[in-house]
């Protein structure tokens, strides 16, 4: 791999990863890397194709093959697949429990990885997910492992759903949470853990803005 400078954000779900990369490439003017998005994407495309999540050979074909784009513009987030914006039906809690069985194939977890790596370019990356620092760029300079309390997750996705749904359930996203947190940590491939190297930050009790800046700092 190239010398271009990568900073990893690794860390379960709703700590702030994807909000804190996106304003920390916004801010440097690096590239953007949210893996999560590559298996909520295929996911999404799956379904669209009507692909059964058992045939992992169409799977893992249709990871290598998608066209997908990730677009941050103000630190805002936007996902496009074919050049069709999907972000808001990836938001979808349905959406993110597929992905995370999607992500515990090994075989589409390896055909994953070399497309993962081809967002490192100049002038940087900004990489965020589960598997950054530890799998897909072990030699990055940077590294965050960034986590928060389970209840603190619960209540942060519960905020977002509920302006879209207004029949939310805190206790359901809290059990959700907990059992993808399980998966995610058990799961034989490429397991979610801190990389020996990362620096902790616990965002339960701190702003995003403080988080951005501690990154910011980093780099600098």
């Amino acid at each position: 791999m190239s010398d271009h400078p990568v900073l990893t954000i690794d860390g379960p779900g709703g700590a702030g990863k994807g909000t804190v990369s996106r304003l920390v490439a916004s801010k440097l003017g690096w590239h953007y890397l949210e893996s999560g998005a590559m298996y909520r994407a295929l996911a999404v495309a799956a379904s669209k194709h009507g692909i059964n999540l058992d045939d992992t050979a169409r799977l893992a074909e249709m990871a290598v093959s998608m066209n997908l784009r990730f677009e941050c513009p103000r630190g805002e987030h936007q996902v496009l697949l074919d050049d069709i914006d999907i972000t808001d039906e990836m938001g979808q809690e349905t959406c993110g429990n597929v992905a995370s069985i999607i992500a515990s194939n090994p075989v589409i977890r390896e055909a994953l990885v070399e497309k993962q790596r081809r967002f490192k370019q100049p002038p940087g990356l900004v990489a965020e997910g589960r598997d950054m620092g530890t799998v897909i760029f072990p030699d990055a300079k940077y590294k965050i492992f960034l986590t928060a309390s389970v209840e603190e997750r619960a209540r942060r996705r519960y905020l977002q759903l509920k302006q879209l749904d207004n029949n939310v359930s805190l206790d359901k996203i809290r059990s959700e949470i907990e059992e993808r947190d399980r998966r995610d940590m058990n799961r034989s491939v490429a397991p979610l853990v801190q990389a020996g190297d990362a620096l902790l930050i616990d965002s339960t009790d701190i702003s995003i803005e403080s988080v951005v800046d501690k990154c910011i700092r980093i780099i600098n």
